[in-house]
This record gives C-alpha cells, structure tokens and sequence, in this order.
C-alpha cells in the first residue's frame, strides 16, 4: 500500500512537472510574460485583500468615538468600497491575462495526446477500449483546467494570505489572537484533507463505475445492429443499469460523508470565533482594544474562512483530477511497439518493387503466423494471395504497412528495408482498401476526399466514377454531402467498399493492396468494380487478398498460403494443371456458386 501511495504521489510530481513545462513553454517569452502578469496582479490583490478588514476597523472606531460620531469617515468608507472593487478588478484582470497560457497549455497538451496516440502501433488501440480511451483523455483535458485554475488562484494564494494575515495580526495585535486564527484555519484544513482523503474511495468507485457504465454504452450503441440481430436489449440494459446501480451506492455513501466533514468543518470555525470574539471582546472591556479591534479580527477569520470552505471539494478535485491527468500522460510515456529508428530515411517510391525474404511473424510465440515466407511483386505486376482462413493472408498487408514488425526475415521496397524507412513515408506510398472497411462519420464526399486532404471536387468525383459509386451518390438527396453515419452504418457493405476503394484510388499510391476488396458485393457489381481495380492497378504493383479465387485468375502470380507457409505457387492455369491446395479450393468454390445458380433458378 505504501509503495502504490509512493508511486502515485511520484506520478502526480511527473504530472506536474510536465504541466508546468507548459505552462513556461520554451520560446514563447508572450506566455512568459503573461504569467509573470498575472502572478503580479495575484500578490496585489491578496495584499489589498488583507488590507480591507483594516479600513472596516478605521471606518467603525471612527464612528465608535463620541466626539467624532456625528462625522461620517467618508473617505474611509469609500475606500473600503473601492478596495473591495480593486480586489475584484485585480482578480479578473489576473485572470484575463492568464487564460492564454492555461488555454494553450490545455491545447498544447491534449494535441500532444491525440498525436501520440495516432503514433502508438496497431496493438495497442486492439487491447483498447475507445470510449475508455477517448474518456481517459476527456478527464485528463478537463483535469488539467480545473488544476491551473483552483491550484494556482486559490489553494497557493489562499496559504500566502493566511502567512499574511498571521503577520498582521502578530504586529498589531499580540501572537496569542494570531495563534488561535492560525489554530483554527490549519485545524480546519488538517480535518479537511483527512475526511476528504477517506471520501475518495467513495469518488473512485463511483468514477470506476461511470466509466464502465459510459464504455458499456458506448460499445453497445456502436454494435446497435449485432444487439438487433440477438434481440439483446434487455441484456444491454441490464449491463448498462448494473454499473449504474454500482455509481449510485457509491454517490450515496459519498454524499454522507460530505455531510459529515461539513458539520466538522462549522464545528472548528464555531469555536474559532466564539474563542478569538471573546477574546476580543474582553479587550474592549478592558479597554484595551476598540470596537474597530474586535470587527478586524472577526473579518480577518470569516475571509480567510471563505475560500477554504471549498477546500474539500477543491482538495478531492485537484487529487481526482491528478489521477485522471496521470492516466492520460501515461498514454504520452508508452513506447510505440514499432518505432521508427533514429536513422530513418524519408522514402518515395520509384519502381514499387516489393518483396518479402524469408519472412516469419507471431503474435503469440506459441502459435507462428507466418513461416518462411518468400515472394516478390515485380515493377506494373500483380501477386495474389489464397488459401483458407487463418492462412496468414491479411497478416501479409498488416505487416507491408508495418503496423508489425516481422520477427524474421526482410521486407523491401524498391530494394529498401521497410524498418529503415520512416512509417509515414512508407505508407505514403502503399494503398489499402481492407476487408472490413470502416467511415467517419461525415458525408460521403469527406469519407472520399480523405484519400488527398485537399483534393478538388472533380478529383473526388473522378475517383468515385472509377470506384462505380458516382451514380450512386448523385441519385442520393444531398449527393457527395449525404452523412454515412457512425461507422458508415447508412450505407450498405457494397456501397461502404466501394467507397474505400475510391478513397484509395484518389490516394494515386505507387503500391496498392486489395485484402478482400470485393467481398461485400454481389456477382454483377464485383465484375465491375474488378474491371476497375484492374485499371487502376496498371503500372502499379498489387498485392491482392482474395477469397474468391474467380477475382484473381489473371494475376500475374497466385501463391496459396497454407498454416502460414507457402504451399503453392504461379498463374491459374498451372496451379489448377497441378492438382493441388489451389485446385481444391478452386473445386469447392466453382460447386458451391453452381449450388447457388440452381436454388437461385428453384427460387424464380
């Protein structure tokens, strides 16, 4: 336990440190100015502050006195008044001028955030849960804006005007009056952060809670389809309603314990003033003090009480808001699996040759995916990859594209080894249209356009005219400006591969990789687009994954895949002529579509 206190409080110092490297930000002497401005306004008014309570005590002894009571202290009533105006102006100027550097700061780190984790590998984000993700970064961001604005404007300047009210009242007073106002507030602070500190792990539960309930939701919402195909949505409710019920016990113990520190917050601030106003009224009797006297140390106690009444919310705030900032640079601290080396070299391609050496990969030691594998796609020429499921097929573009490094062997383009390019000009390079092709959700037009950022309208609609999709789009009400929906769930499969296979012509790649490119769409529209993926794939080097085997017979190689080893290789003609892995699933598959043609014919 004493190791986790120890870790956390050396995380919350990291946390801390790497803000405050934002808040003073190398060359940006403007943001430096503004915080040297605002701490300046801060300290002026928290000494005008203190000086307030003063010009009360002056106003009422001024009209305790018999001879001058029939004479209004106009001068020092008014500037009561304008003190307070200043210490109120102060404030918000201070504010005023620190808001860049807080908002800049949030900015700057929160995009530090998001680069860092579009940086981070392919099996990171697969072992991740988005809506915990984006709600890890969510909190962080809002974490970091309650920090700069309750630590820096009123926890530290809440202690310096405590050192100075002591100060005050040891000169002007006696440190007996200073003790007990010093007693009191230190007191009321210590029973503050205890109570507050055995609140958290009511806080914790319930934000665990929260997180669960707001990652189930957002994970059912996103399968809305597969909950209709199961008619689970009873099921969903009750997953989403247990986490609910688990952050409602706990914001009720949470609130019960909140109402427990607030009684001991009154009780300690009671005795506070009862002990410090009898004192004080005892010096008037005494004559020994004025009735300005007892106003001054009354005020000075109920001012510094004030802002502290939210300490234990400020308290538990500032440490719930440090975990949560925690959490999200521990995103920025985790190493990228594959990183690119120090001496990577920015790559363009020339030939698009592209060849795998011997190459052999794992995802778990116990079970290889690869083994050994060797091929090599020529300058125009097109490769084709076959065989059964759970082969390694489309293990074979993840790893050209480098979201995994192979554990043996070489991957070259244009005879350069991948690992000694830099990532973003390898993939620069290479076009994907994936089997299971996901859109933003944004307008069809958009989703197209994300090929080439930029890309002008006649370029967009060029490449959907190539994709067999213009139509399509124009028949739709709003055209290339009709939303998809998340995750493209307003178009169907055919139409969502169609409109990945536009994405990536417009992207003009020198290497293009089809891992089941046609797989959503029906005989007719897979003969058309097939018609068009040859023509875009001219002059360019493919490598096509395929199921079906009717899509690749004009490939200028075909190689099959079998447990991960390459088991057969060359054109159609040959590999049917052998007999072999390829002939067999060219067999089952010309029966099955021949199956189909006759329950097609029953059927009409």
């Amino acid at each position: 336990m004493q190791d986790t206190s120890e870790s956390s409080r050396q995380n919350h110092w990291r946390t801390l440190q790497t803000m405050g490297k934002h808040l003073w930000p190398d060359g940006r002497g403007d943001l430096k100015t503004r915080v040297i401005g605002a701490l300046f306004f801060l300290g002026l008014a928290k000494i005008l502050n203190v000086y307030v309570p003063y010009l009360l005590k002056l106003a009422t002894d001024r009209l305790s006195t018999t001879e001058q009571a029939l004479v209004l202290p106009l001068g020092l009533i008014v500037a009561y008044g304008g003190a307070r105006v200043l210490v109120a102006f102060f404030g918000e100027v201070r504010d005023l001028i620190f808001v860049k550097v807080a908002q800049h700061a949030q900015r700057t780190i929160a995009l530090n955030t998001f680069k860092h984790l579009h940086n981070l590998s392919l099996d990171f984000h697969l072992s991740r849960q988005t809506g915990g993700l984006s709600r890890v970064i969510e909190r962080g961001t809002r974490g970091i804006q309650f920090v700069l604005n309750f630590m820096t404007f009123n926890i530290v300047p809440t202690l310096f005007e405590i050192a100075l009210v002591t100060g005050v009242l040891i000169y002007h007073f006696n440190i007996l009056y200073a003790g007990i106002i010093f007693f009191t507030i230190v007191l009321y602070i210590f029973l503050t952060l205890v109570v507050t500190e055995w609140r958290l792990k009511y806080r914790r539960s319930m934000n665990q809670s929260e997180s669960k309930a707001n990652t189930k939701a957002i994970d059912s919402l996103i399968n809305y389809e597969t909950v209709k195909y199961f008619g689970n949505e009873d099921h969903e409710y009750q997953r989403f309603d247990s986490s609910l019920a688990k952050y409602e016990a706990a914001a009720i113990k949470s609130q019960k314990s909140l109402s427990i520190l607030n009684v001991l917050q009154a009780a300690v601030i009671g005795v506070g003033l009862i002990s410090i106003m009898l004192m004080a009224g005892g010096g008037v009797v005494d004559g020994e003090l004025t009735i300005g006297d007892f106003v001054l140390v009354n005020m000075y106690l109920i001012q510094l009480y004030m802002p502290l009444n939210f300490l234990g919310f400020v308290y538990r705030e500032i440490k719930n808001s440090l975990v949560d900032m925690d959490k999200m640079f521990e995103l920025i601290y985790v190493n990228a699996s594959v990183a690119d080396s120090p001496d990577a070299v920015e790559f363009k391609a020339k030939h698009g040759v592209v060849e795998f050496k011997n190459v052999s990969f794992f995802y778990n030691p116990d079970r290889g995916i690869l083994k050994n594998v060797s091929f090599k796609i020529g300058e125009g020429k097109t490769l084709a990859v076959v065989g059964p499921s759970g082969s390694g097929k489309s293990t074979l573009a993840r790893l050209l594209f480098r979201f995994y490094d192979a554990q043996e062997g070489q991957i070259l383009i244009d005879g350069v080894d991948i690992k000694e390019m830099k990532q973003q000009s390898l993939r620069k390079c290479i076009g994907v249209v994936p089997q299971d092709t996901v859109l933003f959700n944004d307008t069809v037009g958009y989703n197209i356009g994300y090929g080439r950022p930029g890309a002008d309208v006649a370029d967009i609609e060029r490449a959907a005219n190539l994709a067999k999709i213009h139509d399509f789009i124009k028949e739709l009400p709003q055209g290339y400006d009709t939303p998809v929906g998340e995750r493209g769930l307003k178009l169907s499969g055919g139409e969502k591969q169609r409109v990945a296979i536009a994405r990536t012509i417009l992207k003009n790649p020198h290497i293009l990789v089809f891992d089941e490119a046609t797989s959503a769409l029906d005989s007719h529209k897979e003969k058309e687009i097939q018609a068009s993926l040859q023509e875009i794939s001219e002059n360019r080097s493919t490598l096509v994954i395929a199921h079906r085997l009717s899509t690749v017979i004009d490939a200028d190689e075909i190689i099959v895949l079998k447990e991960g080893q390459v088991v057969e290789r060359g054109v159609h003609s040959d590999l049917l002529a052998l007999d072999g892995e390829y002939a067999s699933l060219w067999k089952k598959q010309q029966e099955a579509q021949e199956y189909k043609r006759k329950l097609e014919e029953i059927q009409d």
